[in-house]
């Protein structure tokens, strides 16, 4: 059985989106995604950022790419809840991170700060956010 055939047989919630709606909203996340976080890793390279702040972005690419193997490939809702859990704690503490660095950065040299690197991530944070309660609420009708 295909990894998509698979997980159209299990059980979902009623207010789980439509199929055809991830594969367009995760085109625009991924442009997003590689916008910001290629920004973030370019400062960090040039050493504009510490890297202890590009750390949460990189650990968030490599959970945020996981979730897929564990879904779709091992077919495993707990190994992709975990993931997923983490996905969404290691965005929060990659947007805190920024925000905390370019607001010091701003206060002590008036550097412009990166809150547009922050702004743009709203979007990945709120479908992160939800797509955490849907596979947590798929793993437990799948239980």
């Amino acid at each position: 059985m295909g990894s998509y055939t698979s997980y159209q047989t299990l059980v979902k919630p009623g207010w789980s989106p439509p199929s055809w709606v991830f594969g367009p909203v995760w085109t625009v996340l991924y442009a997003i995604i590689a916008v910001t976080y290629g920004t973030v890793f370019y400062k960090a390279l040039t050493g504009e950022v510490p890297w202890k702040v590009a750390l949460p972005f990189a650990l968030n690419l490599v959970f945020n790419f996981s979730f897929t193997y564990f879904q779709f490939g091992l077919k495993n809702n707990y190994l992709a809840a975990a993931d997923i859990l983490l996905v969404l704690a290691t965005l929060i503490w990659a947007l805190f991170a920024l925000y905390s660095f370019g607001l010091k950065l701003h206060i002590e040299t008036g550097a412009p700060s990166y809150a547009w690197i922050i702004y743009a991530n709203i979007p990945y944070l709120l479908w992160v956010s939800f797509a955490t309660v849907l596979q947590l609420t798929i793993t437990y009708l799948n239980r």
